[in-house]
């Protein structure tokens, strides 16, 4: 697959004769072959011009961006991973992710909120090639439901309490960063439950957004992807039903439920930050081409191209791994996929950083956007699991000792 420049962005400026560009057409290695985008990358190609024009207001402000949802759910973006047979948009993977690069380079925090949505439905998505029950998949596909993960800050231990009760439990927690929690239907969460007979369990549920108890508390205000929405939800002695907990695993453990998560949420997050990158670097050469003869400018742009083909291919690298949602959510798996999370967040922080320097002055000026971006980039570094924890991890692997011990 590619993910690559749109042929017209929102900023699309002509790349002088003979001039590298960082932000040209490129197959990475191992891609599929180069050809006509497919639906779903070309609909946000398109689309993504008209979230471009309120992206930086939603980022001074620090607002959801809620008409941008609004047509990514008339658009049918938000179904566009669930299988044809189930009323989706029947998007191959890697499509699903070069769309979520598109959307970035109009408006990052929109594109950002839908992949925390997208990486939920593509976990159903792969239990549904499995043979495993998947029953979101339709609704989504038929109300454009938006789902609200809170996991990020969970991982094995999980957070908050839940009490057994008559038909289910009772659970209190607050979970934050919830991103896309303004437009979310659904909440996908998960909750300790230290009082279980067999010792501590975490449960995992899908919760209403509507249910009595649950609340959203707009706490989101952060130096970049400030129009995310990623707020906190709280929950107060909300009942949740035993048809509503479709996990209940041991606390503190890993357990393959992470494999399949995030075999499924990195490359789509990843491809965001591609997007962001791919726009922050056309900008800045946008900016350089006045200052084209200066004897620095060639080389910046040279390195700035080497850490975006880097992005690139590593991307595309996670991408192909997830071998459109077939494949085996195994520790290896994980472990290369969060190796290769750390590789892209480095190289698209070094994108942002080079593109300051290769615009120039005129780049550390609001109006250029450059900064925004530049800001934007850093989000990357937060997304589980941050690059010290993940070493960790994929060293005791690689040293035949516990990963997580």
């Amino acid at each position: 697959m590619t993910i690559t420049e749109p042929r017209t962005t929102p900023t699309a400026t002509p790349t002088p004769t003979g001039a590298p560009s960082p932000t040209g057409t490129h197959t990475p290695t191992g891609a599929a072959g180069a050809g006509p985008r497919g639906r779903w990358p070309s609909a946000a190609d398109a689309l993504a011009v008209t979230l471009a024009a309120r992206a930086a207001e939603h980022d001074r402000a620090g607002d959801f961006p809620h008409e941008a949802f609004d047509a990514l759910r008339e658009q049918g973006f938000v179904s566009m991973l669930v299988p044809a047979e189930l009323g989706g948009g029947d998007a191959p993977f890697a499509d699903a992710c070069a769309a979520l690069a598109a959307l970035a380079r109009g408006c990052p925090s929109s594109a950002l909120a839908l992949s925390m949505h997208s990486h939920l439905v593509a976990a159903q998505v792969w239990r549904h090639r499995r043979g495993l029950p998947a029953p979101v998949l339709t609704r989504v596909a038929a109300d454009r439901v938006v789902l609200v993960s809170t996991g990020a800050a969970d991982w094995l231990a999980s957070s908050g309490t839940a009490r057994r009760v008559e038909g289910g439990y009772r659970i209190d927690a607050s979970k934050q960063p919830a991103s896309g929690a303004p437009a979310g239907a659904v909440v996908v969460t998960s909750v300790r439950w230290d009082d279980a007979p067999d010792g501590p369990q975490v449960l995992h549920a899908a919760i209403p957004m509507a249910a009595d108890g649950v609340r959203v508390v707009e706490t989101w205000d952060a130096m970049g992807m400030r129009a995310t929405g990623s707020h906190t939800v709280v929950f107060e002695d909300v009942f949740v039903p035993d048809a509503a907990v479709s996990l209940v695993r041991p606390a503190d453990v890993w357990h393959p439920v992470w494999s399949t998560v995030v075999g499924c949420a990195l490359p789509l997050i990843m491809a965001v930050y591609l997007g962001v990158a791919e726009e922050v670097a056309a900008r800045a050469l946008a900016l350089a081409v006045p200052r084209a003869d200066h004897p620095d400018v060639a080389p910046l742009v040279g390195r700035m191209g080497n850490r975006l083909t880097v992005l690139r291919d590593t991307v595309a690298a996670m991408v192909a791994a997830a071998d459109d949602l077939r494949f085996d959510n195994t520790i290896e798996l994980a472990a290369t996929m969060l190796s290769r999370k750390s590789i892209a967040a480095d190289a698209a922080l070094d994108v942002g950083r080079l593109a300051l320097e290769v615009g120039g002055g005129a780049a550390f000026a609001s109006a250029n956007g450059v900064e925004r971006l530049y800001r934007d980039l850093h989000g990357a570094s937060y997304h589980p699991l941050p690059t010290a924890r993940q070493e960790r991890v994929t060293g005791r692997l690689a040293l035949g000792l516990d990963p997580f011990g």
